[in-house]
Order: C-alpha cells, then structure tokens, then sequence
C-alpha cells in the first residue's frame, strides 16, 4: 500500500529526489523538506522502481548520483520548481488587474452620461487592461451577458430576470426640460394635466424612458402626443432647445449650460437607478471587480452633482431647482 501511495504522488516522489540530489544525503534532504529520512528513502526507491533505473551509487555513508539520476534530475528539476510555485502563481495572476480584458454592455445614455468617471479613473490607474464598452440595448446587453460576450452590464433595469442579478449603485431624478420662456416655465407649479397639453420630444418607442412615460400618463388617464422620437438626450435637448417640444430627462445628463428651463417632475416619473447586471452564478474576473468599485467610488457624489446642476434661465427669472 505504501508503495502504491508513492508512485500515486509523482511529484513527491520528484520533489524528494532532487532534494536528495542537491543536499548531497538522504538525511539532509529529509531536514530540508521537515521530513523523516525513511519518507525520502522510500521516495527515492518508489520512483527508481517506477523507472527502472538507479539513481544513486551507496558507497558507504556517502551517496553518488548516476548517470541516470544526473539526466532524471535535469529534467525534473524545472517541474518542481514550477508546481512549487504553482499555487502562489496561480493567485498572483488570478489577483492581477494589471493585464487583460474587460468587456462592459451599456446603453448610450450610461456610456455617455453615467461611465466617463469610472472609465477615466480605471483606464489611468490600469492601462494595460483593454476596456471595450459595447452600446447596445438592455436586451441586447441582456443577451450578450447570457453568451458571455460581455462580463456584465451597466445601467437601469426594469424588471430583473431569475438568472440575473441587479446591484444598484446611483440614483437619477427626472425633470421636465422646456425651450426658454415656454408656458409651462411660468406657472408655479406644474402638474401631470399640464404637461399633457403640450407635445413630447421621446426616445425610441422600444426604450424604458417611453414605456414609462406612457404607463404614467395611462395609469392618470390622460392624453398625450409624442411629436418627436429620437434617440439621445444630447439631441432631444436640442430639439427642446428649438421649441419643437418638451421631453422627460434624467438631471444626469445638465450641465446647466443648455438653453432650456429645468422643472422637477419625480412626483409624477419615476427615478432612474444605474446599476450593476450580473449573470447569477458567474465568478467575476479581477479586472471586472476593480472596476466595479471604481464605479460605485465614482458614482457616490455623482447623483448629488448631478441634482446640485442649476438649469439655465430667462433673464429676470429665478432658475427652477431640479430638486
């Protein structure tokens, strides 16, 4: 049974051998690797069975390696050093963020208006990781997370699926944006009824920001007309800017140098949470959770810059808070 046990562990087997070789005695080896000496012998002898061949020449106390124990331990010498060291390679490596790849599935508005910090900060403090962001829909990122094109996503999430998991992360109020001077602009206060009187400049149909538009003017049962439908908040915004209509926002996306007249509207619309999506179950690489605490240290005071913007107003006219 012992026998068996050794020629089972090779690299034991190796591993005392090459001690014996560079100790120069069986007792020094066993020292060397906090062994008894009758546990390197029996190494040594397991594996000269194993090959069939002698190691060592016994002259008296001394021991001489053999032609095939020079050639064995040319050979064996690099293998154990190597699955030595296996273990702590293998952390170092699976620890390092300096190398690699990182692939992240957002929607334009995140790569635009919520990532820039986080991708600035990680790039600089890691730039030998190639970052990819793929601009795709909550769908398609959905997808490319299940096919593991990407390592997670970014952004809202309506509802979340069973194999998926959400971590939210920053918080985003919706405003009512308006050309300058717009009526609305001039009331004190603005309500649902009012904003419905007036055409909508809005996303794609098939975006979250439409359907929850449209779900809350449903749910008070009241009209409404889009006029326009665009992609992007950088071009709604100009279109509102010409006076071609009024649209719903997020405040992530003022600077406060637009042309526009800014009113708060999240007693009516929902807030928008920006979050991180995970495939449940899946281990993140180490490039991946660096990131990701780069996007929640980033992101802590983003929601509160975002809300401290001031929007651009008439002259005369105290600016609206979008708090």
């Amino acid at each position: 049974m012992r026998t068996f046990r050794y020629k089972q562990n090779r690299l034991q087997q190796l591993r005392g051998f090459c001690a014996v070789v560079e100790a120069g005695s069986v007792s020094k080896a066993a020292s060397r690797l906090n062994l008894t000496q009758p546990t390197i012998s029996l190494q040594v002898q397991s594996l000269e069975r194993d090959l069939r061949a002698v190691l060592f020449e016994r002259r008296g106390p001394k021991i001489e390696v053999t032609f095939d124990g020079e050639l064995l331990y040319k050979l064996a010498r690099p293998l154990v050093e190597q699955l030595t060291a296996l273990d702590q390679n293998f952390e170092d490596r699976r620890n390092n963020v300096e190398q690699g790849r990182l692939t992240i599935a957002a929607g334009e508005s995140t790569i635009q208006y919520v990532l820039p910090r986080a991708v600035q900060r990680f790039s600089s403090e890691h730039p030998g990781i190639a970052l990819a962001l793929n601009n795709v829909t909550g769908q398609q990122g959905l997808q490319q997370l299940r096919d593991r094109l990407v390592d997670f996503c970014v952004g809202p999430i309506l509802d979340t699926p069973s194999d998926i998991v959400f971590d939210p992360v920053v918080v985003f109020d919706p405003v009512l944006i308006t050309s300058r001077g717009h009526p609305l602009a001039k009331l004190r206060t603005v309500s649902l009824r009012d904003i419905s009187r007036y055409p909508l400049i809005l996303p794609p149909r098939h975006l979250s920001t439409w359907r929850q538009v449209e779900m809350v003017f449903q749910q008070h049962r009241l009209p409404y007309e889009v006029r326009l439908e665009m992609g992007g908040w950088e071009v709604i915004k100009r279109y509102v800017e010409l006076g071609l209509g009024i649209s719903i926002v997020m405040n992530v996306c003022l600077t406060g140098r637009e042309r526009l007249e800014v009113i708060p509207v999240k007693k009516y619309f929902p807030k928008r949470v920006y979050g991180i999506v995970q495939l449940k179950g899946r281990a993140l690489s180490p490039q991946a959770r660096d990131f990701i605490a780069t996007f929640k240290e980033t992101s802590s005071t983003r929601s509160l810059a975002a809300r401290a913007v001031r929007p651009a107003c008439s002259p005369g006219k105290p600016g609206r808070s979008s708090d």
